[in-house]
């Protein structure tokens, strides 16, 4: 793991726990799902249409990895109306820009796994913006080794939605057991962790989107 992946680790830590609690608040609609999840806690971009969104991601691949959507559930892009992908894709243009300027990072992977059969695992478009800094996955054996890990186990975005709504049933009925259980920290993020990052984000967002105004 590299300086530089550290270095920019602890500065998100340091920065997520530095927010304000009067964070303006994200209007998100109530019917708002990533496929079957509800992720409110973790929205933190809705565009000006109201057609997308971006959400911070359960399990990142690296810090910043995030995942922007549709509003509208479906699967493929070519399902998606000529509105609806302009406006996804003008919403990538301009989460990449914040999160390339917070995490001062040097490149982008911008990926979508596009069906089942591409690694998809959730049924609802969703684009993956990564941020990069040289060196960050040698450790892993180079830059283009995170496609695998996209497609692998850590790249599962659905099977860690599931473990976090299996988490929360567990939660409901073991709320003591969970509260001092030597395993109790073997899952994804937690929400709370995942609601820090949106709301910082979501500042930032602001930031530059009162910059172009």
């Amino acid at each position: 793991m590299t300086n530089a992946f550290n270095d920019q680790e602890n500065r998100t830590t340091l920065q997520t726990e530095s927010l304000q609690p009067a964070m303006p608040q994200l209007q998100i609609p109530t019917h708002l799902k990533f496929g079957p999840f509800s992720i409110s806690s973790q929205v933190f971009h809705l565009s000006r249409t109201h057609l997308s969104y971006g959400l911070v991601n359960l399990k990142p691949i690296l810090p910043g990895h995030v995942l922007v959507c549709p509003v509208r559930v479906v699967p493929r892009i070519s399902q998606l109306s000529v509105v609806e992908t302009s406006d996804l894709f003008n919403t990538v243009r301009v989460v990449s820009r914040t999160l390339e300027r917070v995490y001062s990072a040097s490149a982008l992977n911008v990926a979508i796994q596009d069906g089942v059969d591409a690694g998809q695992s959730v049924p609802h478009v969703h684009v993956h913006i990564i941020p990069r800094h040289k060196g960050d996955y040698d450790h892993r054996g180079g830059g283009d080794q995170i496609y695998e890990a996209m497609d692998g186990v850590e790249g599962d975005v659905g099977k860690a939605f599931i473990e976090m709504q299996q988490l929360r049933n567990q939660r409901m009925d073991h709320r003591k057991e969970f509260s001092v259980g030597p395993d109790s920290d073997r899952k994804p993020r937690s929400e709370e962790e995942m609601k820090k990052e949106a709301e910082w984000l979501r500042g930032e967002m602001e930031k530059d989107q009162e910059q172009d105004s």
